[in-house]
């Protein structure tokens, strides 16, 4: 049994392990065949070698995580722990600052695919962003936009959704068309918050400088100098998809963000998003993200919701194939 002393730098260890040392304790149920002590600004490591060292490994990453970011959370350590989790630590040069938010909140990329997403979309016209919920795929695009928009790239911000009922019925919530679909366009107004102040958005919305719509009032427009974002892409259908894509104006930005495993269309109606990603795969001017439950951001539990449902979807899939022989 080998012992080793790693010392803090630079930091509170009470800030590092969390309140009665919740993130050290979820740091050591990755390492079951450690002892770990912290004392102080010193940590205590007894045990085999091989696993030590992979601990000191580990342990470098999310000391190098909370000095960048100034913080730490259960799904960071998570993520952190990855065979890849070195590809989670994106590095945080200014030019990876998409822009300052309110209160000089700094909105960067906090995964690989977010910052590929930030990458592509600097360099094409029209990008793609398919994944599960909590990725980020939205806010980051929605960041992009604004930050156009800042750097007069582009006059105006378009973004849309589809206004496909999950299960609710449009035509019976109250209020004006406005009032009915505004809770469709939420989340797009939450990250527009964070962005832009309240009385600035409200002004840039009354004045048409930032368009939220459903997609059905896209048809028959030329979207020019403008960035545009569909979001919720998977509700869309093949003919909608046709009719947006096409909408592209000659110094326009498109981003389409979507999640397949949340189709709300009509049972048999085939989501418009699945049909372009396998019809533009070959087109080099677009871009494709495909982000995974190592990009979810959100609370820790999201990340274990997205595989419960994907290794029940698998099961279900498997008894359909066996039924239907």
């Amino acid at each position: 049994m080998l012992d080793r002393k790693i010392a803090i730098k630079g930091l509170n260890p009470a800030e590092l392990f969390g309140v009665r040392n919740a993130k050290l304790k979820f740091i050591k149920s990755f390492f079951p065949k450690l002892k770990i002590i912290a004392r102080g600004n010193i940590l205590t490591i007894t045990g085999d070698e091989i696993e030590m060292t992979r601990f000191e490994e580990k342990f470098d990453l999310i000391l190098r995580h909370f000095h960048k970011f100034n913080g730490l959370t259960e799904n960071n350590i998570e993520n952190l722990m990855m065979d890849d989790g070195g590809k989670m630590l994106v590095s945080e040069k200014t030019g990876d600052i998409i822009i300052h938010g309110n209160h000089g909140a700094k909105i960067i990329p906090k995964t690989v695919n977010q910052r590929k997403l930030a990458t592509l979309a600097s360099k094409k016209d029209m990008v793609f962003a398919v994944g599960p919920a909590g990725t980020g795929k939205t806010y980051i695009a929605v960041a992009l936009a604004v930050k156009a928009l800042k750097e007069k790239e582009v006059k105006r911000i378009i973004l849309t959704r589809p206004a496909v009922e999950a299960g609710e019925n449009l035509g019976f919530l109250p209020g004006d068309l406005k009032e009915k679909l505004d809770p469709y366009m939420m989340p797009l107004y939450d990250a527009l918050r964070d962005m832009i102040p309240a009385e600035k958005l409200a002004d840039m919305i009354e004045f048409g400088i930032i368009e939220i719509a459903p997609l059905a009032f896209m048809r028959g427009r030329t979207l020019d100098k403008a960035f545009v974002i569909l979001d919720e892409a998977q509700n869309s259908t093949r003919m909608q998809m046709k009719m947006f894509l096409t909408r592209m104006g000659m110094t326009a930005k498109f981003i389409i963000t979507g999640d397949m495993s949340q189709v709300d269309l009509p049972y048999r109606q085939k989501s418009g998003l699945a049909f372009a990603l396998d019809a533009l795969s070959e087109v080099d001017e677009i871009g494709i993200v495909r982000m995974g439950k190592s990009d979810v951001v959100r609370h820790k539990l999201v990340k274990k919701v997205i595989a419960a449902f994907e290794k029940a979807e698998d099961k279900d899939a498997i008894n359909k194939q066996e039924k239907s022989k």
